[in-house]
């Protein structure tokens, strides 16, 4: 069946309102509304696949987290933090990119909180390193300036999580426990920032139109490919059906393949690696 649309909250609401106004008055033609586009892109990755999904954590078993920064003090507030909770675990600290990449492996930590300004090079490539070398580990993401192009890196280096070093206690431990759940908060924080999200789509877009894409030969049947084009413009699996005149079941074994081909937990990865890899376009 498919996913039903989330009621939001009097303000997040209006910040999809608004959302839908700019892609319009952009010529971004992703979906009616663009919002929805906005919903399945970027709200529902918490699906899971019948080949490969981070495993949630069992009741009872304690989190595993990994702190990388290069301050101390810093590291010792959130290690003092984390550490009064009783479902989460320090299980390593790291001060350097180096001293990271050369001992994560070793902890295998559930989550990793990754200072952005952790080395010279920009931290999402460490993130993607990570991701490559260990995916099923959650990187959170925590930088001192959030901003749109920063937010865009996150994304596609594949993090869980990205938040603000001042960051509030409450959102900290929902975002690691979500995180280490398999789910990907870093999706609320782009719907919150209507900004953000149609500057991270237009980027997605030049993706799509050629701009950066990777030269791929697609994995995907001609019947797939059409499919996944209709997940990128934000459409259910019933709708999807109607249009292709076949059955709901159909679509989802299909999508099933989509994701086990792409290598991709959910239906946001997939389509974001499509476009990077230049096997489906947006219409300009």
């Amino acid at each position: 069946m498919p996913v039903p649309v989330t009621r939001h909250p009097p303000l997040v609401s209006r910040h999809l309102r608004f959302a839908t106004t700019v892609f319009r008055s952009c010529n971004l033609h992703l979906a009616t509304p663009a919002t929805l586009t906005l919903h399945r892109l970027h709200c529902y990755t918490e699906r899971k696949t019948k080949r490969k999904r981070k495993a949630m954590v069992e009741v009872g078993t304690r989190i595993k987290v990994a702190i990388a920064d290069n301050q101390p003090l810093y590291r010792k507030g959130i290690r003092s933090t984390l550490t009064q909770l009783p479902d989460v675990e320090i299980c390593g600290e790291f001060s350097s990119d180096e001293e990271l990449r050369a001992n994560l492996a070793n902890l295998q930590p559930d989550v990793l909180l990754l200072d952005t300004d952790l080395s010279s090079n920009h931290s999402t490539e460490t993130a993607r390193a990570v991701k490559q070398q260990m995916p099923t580990v959650s990187v959170v993401l925590m930088t001192p300036n959030p901003n749109d192009d920063e937010l865009f890196d996150a994304i596609r280096s594949r993090a869980s999580g990205y938040l603000k070093r001042d960051v509030s206690l409450d959102e900290l431990v929902s975002t690691i426990r979500k995180a280490a759940a398999g789910q990907h908060p870093i999706n609320e924080t782009l719907l919150a920032q209507p900004q953000a999200a149609k500057h991270v789509l237009e980027k997605f877009q030049d993706l799509s139109w050629g701009k950066g894409v990777e030269s791929f030969v697609s994995p995907l049947t001609p019947r797939e490919t059409e499919i996944l084009s209709y997940m990128a413009q934000g459409y259910f699996n019933k709708q999807i059906a109607v249009k292709l005149s076949i059955s709901e079941q159909t679509i989802k074994n299909h999508i099933t393949s989509i994701l086990r081909k792409l290598d991709a937990n959910a239906r946001t990865e997939a389509v974001i690696t499509a476009l990077k890899r230049g096997l489906i376009t947006l219409s300009k």
